[in-house]
């Protein structure tokens, strides 16, 4: 193995224990080998406007890893139905899928392109939890325990589009940068913000916060 995969490997270990995630070697190796295949595929799915690998573990890998342990929290480890809206090239999903093996992960993508990927890299890392879902959100028909995005829409948008997909019980988990109070001020009455959490990026000198939400009793 040259030098470059080493420091990524290292960087990724370093920064997934800084948030508190414990990777097996597998988990380790789908991680980087999904980081390739998002390197290799992005010309021609335009996945990312970030190129350079070690930007793409920082901004993405890892920025993903921050939700890993929350979301673990909240479910204690029991089998659960999560839907990344918006996933794009499977970011937060495919990194929750690899780091969760009990949580089926479906990521939806209005663009059709997107969504193969994502199929393309459960195929190729082997990850059975995983599906890639060409649809509209509002089009989805399953019912999810959690509904995830990351910088997808506005907190009233992502909401309104994704509620027919709430199972009894779900939650909202939406990733942010800095704590976004005029659209947390916009949401409709039904929904509340009952928990914000600020993340620490290892490497990344960027705000960022995760916010739990849920329809209002």
């Amino acid at each position: 193995m040259s030098a470059e995969p080493e420091a990524l490997r290292a960087r990724l270990s370093e920064g997934a224990a800084a948030l508190g995630v414990t990777l097996s070697d597998e988990q380790r190796g789908q991680l980087l080998d999904y980081l390739a295949l998002l390197g290799k595929w992005n010309k021609v799915y335009n996945l990312t406007a970030v190129r350079d690998p070690a930007e793409m573990l920082t901004h993405h890998l890892l920025d993903s890893l921050s939700i890993i342990a929350p979301l673990r929290r909240h479910t204690r480890g029991q089998p659960t139905r999560l839907l990344d809206v918006g996933s794009g090239g499977g970011l937060p999903g495919v990194v929750i899928a690899i780091c969760c093996p009990e949580i089926q992960v479906s990521c939806v993508d209005a663009v059709a392109k997107k969504a193969a990927f994502v199929q393309q890299v459960a195929v190729a890392l082997r990850l059975p939890n995983l599906r890639g879902l060409h649809a509209r959100v509002e089009a989805v028909q399953d019912k999810f325990d959690v509904i995830t995005s990351r910088a997808f829409a506005s907190l009233a948008d992502f909401t309104q589009w994704s509620a027919p997909a709430l199972a009894e019980g779900a939650v909202w988990l939406a990733m942010k940068g800095k704590r976004p109070d005029d659209e947390i001020a916009a949401l409709p009455p039904g929904v509340e913000v009952f928990h914000v959490e600020q993340l620490q990026v290892p490497g990344l000198r960027a705000e960022r916060c995760l916010l739990w939400l849920r329809p209002r009793a």
